[in-house]
């Protein structure tokens, strides 16, 4: 590089001037790129023109491939064959370094082809294991990458076509051997002319290294094409590159050679080529002057033999591309010319006219004679077949002290052809450029006149021809230079593109994945300050109510256990007791003092003795830790005075901290220790074999006789039960079984009751709750203490009856039992009036926590219990309507059948009008269809059938979806796995871009269109068209949430590939990038692409698609149901992120980067589809409307009550959005309407469950103002269908709702009522409405809706069922209690104990895959029964697997839609 520099400067920007200056331009101008240089052919000779082809291209296919192993020798070894030997041989025509460095600089400017083509195509060349410079590890995989050159893409498709390569000249071969113009020139020199190095490379340097003269000049010939051939662009330089030296003197103008400075300051007499070469920086290279000595260096130094040797320096070490610092330049020439098609040997010497060869010694006879090993394992690399030796090798083989006669052929051929072919050629005295005069004057000048002039150096510092040195000439240099004495060759590195970016670009990935970490713990700050708003709104609202006693305690660590955390709490000593509370004032724990107790006080006596341990007979211990010693003394001279107080003895001791922790029994202890007390307890009890009550460690006796004489506190005993300690049931069921009156119960006595409970007859439980119930121990109950006893089971229900209730329910147990004169009750007399619920009583048990209840009794109480006696017995005004015939039908001994005293509890009753004075529960029963034993393979097959039935139009919706998102993304994989070779960028990213570029077609697709499920005002007009039965409207929300987290996994996996397409792209070099992103990228000769951060942070799309992972991460999380529910607000402002989601996007494609934008398909449909959408929604919003009433109900919910919009049609089951703007957010929350269609005007109930609805209820609860303009404002959005409208589409529908889910069945129920009261036509015949609620309490407000529904219901259109969740399951005593009160409640009044109304009130949790079986039998007829559920998913969850299990019989179907909140 230094070289050709030299000889620029000396050439381009000298201070030679002609004598003969030219006058201003008065002719034709060239153009700089040779276009129109021949008028005929305009192409000729113009820049980027394909090469002309003296010999036709020989490709392994005719076309295109290039021929390589194993047709051809390996280009190492064949280099190593041909060109190895000796170094420091003198040429034999005394031709000058400085000749042949000219010729590279001179053939470099005519044209190169070293310019890599796009895509990046690569011919390496294989290192052959044990390569003594390349691998001497003998790895056997080392290679030199080559890529091919750029080519025209016009050719290369047909043999008659082949690949043609277009030179890649800096200027156009036109301008015949040199540029006519530069900026040098024309800023220093602007009359120099140029023809001048036209001159010297045609007339002085070309006679030179051909040692013939050009053939004289007859004028500018038209029909001469002076493009650049293909033969010459390979042959020019080899012969030039057996005359290199391994090193280049330098001296100065009085002949004084210098002594060189190398880069590691060792000195050296002469510069090494290998390490100077195409360097930008040397240390003996700093100045013109240096420059000035290098020129004159070269001039008389004589260069290397011209033969087939090439030294070291080229062979080895000349400078690599890529990676690679080093190469082999003969093996690159060689497969450039195989890259390039060139033909073999003889078949160019034929198209030249040269004579074939038929033996390898007439190649070159010379060499034969000496040294005859280099043709003959040249012939045995190419298999001794002649006709596949290469122009290449043959011609460099040929050659001795001139370029053997194929190359000076090519070469000569070449000169007289861009000399001829040239219009403007300066000898061209018919172009008008130059005089005779002038011609002659420039053809006089040579490169010693123009060195003379540019170095200002005396003439005779230079022999006449600088390209030639004979004896006598000025200046001889030393001596002949070898490899000896001179600085070895830097050896070939590997450069690593991706050194020193490993651990930033670990921790950029790493940082991408923390992202959705991130967002996880801004959404958790985000819950937790909105629960602890919402929890101080409570708060508020609730004042709890704490003892005057309890304020002040002690404040003192609990300490729990080894693994526990220590806890914070107050210790409260008062009369008989200690209080252990927490902060909140809440009681964590009751330690009775009761006489005679011995109370063992334990106190550390190390680690600052600020630890306490307090022992308690039949407690588990008390270990509390202090912050000094004199509170902790504090507390035990207050527990002397209190334990004297209460006339207990106290006995202390000290113990080092760690053995007074060792010695306490904490609670958990003392949990393994009650686990083994209840074990033993129930295998006596129940029978069980020791092996089913739980295995015990070996060294257990001791345990075991510890926990069967341990005693329960009260507390352990109502822990036991699932109960409070202070409950009324406690106390009396403690008091009877504590026989010794000690508060604790023994094993024993625990065991005396247990048995009584799970084993006794009716008559013993009786006797049994007579006695505890009997407070005063007369031997008789009076009303007060049957009242008290029915408040004892009542407490389980948050006491929901009155006082007034209670007594209505005695009087009514008593005056059925004809009691009624009576106050006090025997037992036999208590027994007498639960005769009727032996059965009961039978199956009542006392259910302890943890322990299950055996699977037979649980088995004898699931009835079906939702059919009305009617269905059964039918009453006398229906038989009146009915032959007799259809009732004997009905009436078969199959059908119905009468329980016996044994039979567990039934609950079939009828529900509607008059008393029913006597009643006699009927298990219904049907004469079951004959039905087939089918294989197990059938019955899935039914399964699937039916699943495909019940789904078919949400698999056909999701099936069509996916199938075009799968369609684009295997379109894209396949394209650019196989169809874009002709980019490059599948070679240098396969699995990258295969998986980048997929993805985002389906990532387009999926993100434009689930902006069409959240088209609600679209959707609640097509789910009333025809479309709705082929597109299941109803689920577009769970559709937009599957579209949704596809499309985050879709986008996790583009991230990915793009992780690995800026890898590679990141050790690509920047050839290869230059051709991928031309946009972006020149291939300027740099030899490091960009890092990693540039592709991340720097560019376009990788910005946006970091911010773009970002939001995704924001808006997923936040929409989670976890964070949802929590942070409704949360999740309403991320997700408007949904704007600058779509804005990325399109930023994000629309760079190009690798293909045109696509984005825009996809999405213009929808979003305009959305615009409008959104635009129908934004002209209701800005509506104000008033509220007419707003009441506070019962269980933190708000009633509001408003205006209707003119115009504002809805139906039964449709949810509207409201905003309030008095909040200060414009946040809008959906909720169903309650109102039926007829009403005038529309109302909500909306349940205070979050920060939002806690306020709208504080904001309505004190209205100001006139009556008008009393209330808060609010805006309405809606409304939108969703599948609870579509009830009355069915025969039979079944409506089930769980807490505020509630709300859309207000509407529909009386939307049915009023229909038929007006005798309009319905499809529904029957709806079935279950309400599941832990306390009737909880949603007061649907009782009195529920109760307008009973009382304008004269059809029995609806049945209603009740369940209170909180109460246990029936077998239990307190529930069992409880459920014979409602049986003479319901008898008596015809109306349900705890709700007032004509509805079954049932206690547990519905079973519904019994009630869907005993639907089936009920309507037999029906063949599809509507199932629809709001409410908790845990609650829909269940409705839907019932759903699921009925729907694989071959029956009734029941078609499920649901709704959660």
């Amino acid at each position: 590089m230094i070289f050709c520099l030299a000889l620029a400067w000396t050439l381009l920007v000298g201070a030679w001037t002609p004598m003969g200056a030219q006058n201003p331009i008065s002719w034709e101008v060239q153009r700089f790129d040779g276009w129109y240089n021949n008028l005929m052919e305009h192409r000729w000779g113009s820049k980027g023109s394909r090469l002309q082809r003296l010999v036709p291209a020989s490709y392994a296919d005719g076309v295109y491939q290039a021929l390589g192993e194993p047709h051809l020798p390996n280009p190492r070894d064949l280099s190593n064959t041909i060109s190895r030997g000796p170094a420091g041989l003198a040429s034999l025509r005394n031709r000058t370094v400085l000749a042949v460095f000219f010729g590279y600089h001179l053939l470099s400017d005519l044209v190169s082809v070293e310019t890599p083509g796009c895509p990046a195509e690569f011919l390496n060349i294989h290192i052959p294991p044990g390569d003594p410079v390349f691998d001497p590890d003998q790895r056997g995989d080392v290679v030199l990458p080559f890529q091919r050159s750029r080519w025209d893409p016009k050719t290369g498709r047909q043999p008659s076509a082949p690949r043609d390569v277009p030179p890649s000249a800096s200027k156009s071969t036109g301008d015949s051997a040199a540029p006519r113009s530069s900026p040098s020139v024309d800023n220093f020199h602007p009359e120099t002319p140029p023809q001048t190095a036209e001159n010297i490379a045609v007339y002085e340097w070309l006679p030179s290294f051909l040692q013939k003269t050009p053939p004289e000049y007859t004028g500018y010939r038209p029909f001469l094409d002076p493009s650049i051939s293909s033969e010459f662009v390979a042959a020019s330089e080899q012969f030039l590159s057996t005359m290199v030296p391994p090193g280049v003197y330098m001296r100065n103008a009085s002949c004084h050679f210098q002594v060189v400075i190398n880069r590691n300051s060792s000195v050296s007499r002469a510069l090494r080529v290998c390490n100077s070469y195409w360097s930008r920086e040397h240390p003996s290279l700093q100045s013109a002057e240096d420059v000035d000595a290098l020129l004159l260096g070269m001039a008389s130094q004589i260069a290397e033999r011209e033969d087939h040797v090439v030294v070291e320096d080229v062979r080895d070490f000349w400078p690599g591309p890529l990676k690679f610092s080093r190469t082999d330049h003969l093996a690159s020439c060689l497969q450039r010319g195989r890259d390039l098609g060139l033909p073999s040997y003889n078949k160019a010497r034929a198209a030249l006219g040269l004579s074939p060869i038929t033996r390898w010694q007439d190649i070159n006879p010379v060499l034969f004679r000496s040294n005859d090993t280099v043709l003959e394992a040249t012939a045995d690399l190419y298999k001794q077949d002649l006709s596949w030796l290469e122009l290449l090798p043959g011609g460099l083989l040929e050659s001795h002290r001139d370029p053997g006669p194929l190359f000076s052929t090519i070469v000569l051929d070449q000169f007289v052809r861009l000399r001829d072919g040239d219009r403007y050629w300066f000898e061209n005295t018919r172009n008008g450029l130059f005089s005779k005069k002038e011609i002659e004057e420039i053809r006089n000048t040579t490169l010693r006149d123009v060195l003379v002039a540019v170095i200002n150096v005396d003439p005779g510092a230079l022999q006449p021809s600088v390209f030639v040195w004979h004896k006598g000439d000025p200046c001889p240099q030393p001596r002949q230079l070898s490899t000896e004495g001179l600085p070895a060759c830097a050896p070939s590195i590997v450069r690593d593109y991706f050194e020193g970016s490993g651990f930033g670009f670990g921790v950029t990935i790493g940082t991408l994945c923390c992202f959705p970490l991130v967002s996880l713990l801004s959404a958790w700050i985000v819950a937790r300050l909105r629960m602890r708003n919402f929890k101080r709104l409570q708060g508020q609202d609730r004042q709890s109510i704490v003892s005057e006693k309890l304020v002040g305690g002690m404040e003192a660590l609990e300490w729990q256990g080894r693994k526990e955390p220590c806890r914070p709490v107050l210790v409260h000593l008062q009369p008989g007791q200690i209080r252990v509370v927490d902060g909140r004032l809440t009681m964590l724990r009751t330690i009775q003092l009761q006489p005679p107790q011995q109370v063992n006080l334990v106190l550390s006596s190390n680690r600052g003795r600020h630890t306490l341990l307090l022992k308690i007979p039949k407690e588990y211990d008390l270990v509390l830790l202090f912050n000094s010693e004199e509170e902790r003394q504090a507390l035990v001279e207050n527990l002397r005075a209190a334990l004297k107080e209460s006339g207990l003895s106290i006995q202390e001791w000290e113990l080092r901290e760690q053995e007074l922790m060792r010695a306490a029994v904490t609670r958990e202890q003392r949990s393994h220790l009650l686990e083994t007390f209840f074990r033993h307890l129930f295998s006596q009890v129940l029978d069980i074999n020791q092996a089913d009550a739980g295995t015990l460690p070996l060294d257990s006796s001791q345990k075991v006789q510890e926990a069967l004489t341990c005693e329960l506190s009260r507390a352990e005993f109502a822990e036991s039960l699932g109960l409070k300690p202070q409950d009324m049931f406690v106390e009396s069921m403690f008091s009877l079984a504590d026989k010794d009156g000690n508060g604790y119960l023994s094993f024993r006595e625990f065991l005396d009751i247990l048995v009584v409970f799970m084993k006794g007859s009716p008559e013993e439980k009786s006797r049994l709750m007579f006695r505890m119930y009997d407070f005063d121990g007369n031997g008789l109950i009076s009303k007060d203490e049957f009242i008290r006893m029915l408040r004892s089971f009542i407490e389980i229900s948050n006491n929901c009856l009155s006082k007034a209730q209670l007594a209505e329910v005695v009087e009514s147990m008593f005056r059925e039992s004809g009691f009624q004169d009576k106050e006090e009750l025997t037992w036999e007399d208590f027994h007498f009036m639960l005769r009727d619920h032996n059965s009961e009583l039978r199956f009542t048990q006392l259910c302890v926590k943890g322990v299950e209840v055996p699977e037979v009794i649980k088995d004898l109480c699931r009835r079906a219990s939702y059919i009305s006696q009617e269905m059964i017995c039918p009453s006398p005004r229906v038989s009146a309507h009915c032959s007799h015939s259809d009732i004997e039908t009905e009436l078969t001994p199959q059908r119905l059948q009468c329980p016996t005293d044994t039979d567990p509890p039934q609950e079939i009753r009828r529900r509607f009008g008059k008393k029913v004075t006597s009643f006699q529960p009927l298990l219904f029963t049907e004469a079951h269809r004959e039905k087939f034993q089918r294989s197990r393979l059938h019955q899935t097959v039914q399964q699937f059938k039916r699943f495909i039935e019940n789904y078919r139009r949400h698999i056909g919706c999701v099936a069509v979806f996916y199938a075009i998102a799968g369609g684009l993304f295997l379109e894209r994989a396949y394209y650019y796995a196989f169809a874009a070779h002709h980019t490059g960028i599948t070679d240098t990213t396969r699995v990258g871009i295969i998986l980048s570029r997929g993805t985002a077609a389906s990532i387009s697709f999926m993100f434009s269109y689930i902006l069409l499920t959240m088209c609600r005002n679209l959707i609640t007009f097509l789910r009333e068209t025809f479309l709705n039965r082929y597109v299941p409207f109803d689920a577009a929300v769970d559709f937009h949430r599957l579209i949704a987290s596809t499309a985050i996994v879709l986008t996790v996996l583009h991230s990915v590939g793009h992780v690995v397409n800026v890898y590679l792209f990141s050790i690509s070099p920047l050839s290869v990038l230059s051709c991928l992103f031309p946009g972006l990228f020149h291939d300027d000769g740099s030899e490091f692409p960009q890092k990693y951060y540039w592709w991340f942070f720097q560019t376009v799309p990788g910005l946006t698609g970091v911010v773009l992972l970002l939001v995704l991460a924001i808006m997923y999380v936040f929409a989670s149901h976890h964070f949802r529910r929590r942070s409704f607000r949360g999740f309403w402002l991320t997700h408007h992120l949904y704007i600058l989601l779509y804005v990325l996007l399109i930023i994000h494609g629309s760079f190009a980067l690798i293909q045109l934008p696509r984005f825009h398909i996809f999405f213009l449909v929808p979003a305009i589809i959305y615009g409008g959408d959104k635009l129908v929604s934004l002209s209701r919003k800005k509506v104000e409307i008033s509220v007419v009433k707003a009441e506070l109900l019962p269980s933190g919910v708000t009633h509001l009550q408003f205006q209707r919009p003119q115009g504002f049609e809805y139906k039964s089951g449709q949810w509207v959005r409201i905003a309030c703007l008095a909040l200060g957010t414009t946040e809008y929350h959906p909720f169903t309407l309650t109102s039926a269609p007829h009403e005038d005007t529309l109302s909500l109930h909306i349940r205070a469950a979050g920060p939002w609805t806690t306020r709208l209820r504080e904001i309505y609860s004190a209205p100001t103002g006139d009556r008008c303009a009393r209330y808060p404002k609010l805006y309405l959005d809606g409304p939108f269908g969703e599948g609870h409208q579509e009830w009355h589409k069915f025969e039979v529908s079944v409506l089930v709702g769980g807490g505020i889910g509630v709300t859309p069945f207000a509407s529909i129920l009386k939307d049915l009522v009023f229909k038929s009261s007006v005798s309009c036509q319905v499809c529904c015949k029957k709806i079935y409405f279950i309400w599941v609620t832990r306390t009737q309490r909880q949603f007061e407000w649907l009782a009195d809706i529920i109760r307008e529904v009973e009382e304008n219901d004269h059809q029995d259109l609806v049945s209603v069922h009740i369940y209170i969740t909180q109460l246990a399951e029936k077998f239990d005593l307190r529930t069992t209690m409880l459920y014979i009160c409602e049986r003479h409640f319901q008898k008596v009044l015809n109306r349900s104990l705890f709700t007032g109304l004509r509805s079954i009130t049932h206690f547990g949790r519905p079973p519904f895959e019994s009630f869907f079986n005993s639907l089936q039998e009920v309507h037999p007829q029906v063949r599809k029964i509507g199932v629809f559920s709001c409410g908790p998913p845990g609650m829909t969850k269940n409705v839907e697997k019932a759903c699921q299990l009925i729907n694989r019989q071959d029956r009734t179907h029941f078609s499920h839609h649901y709704e959660n909140f």
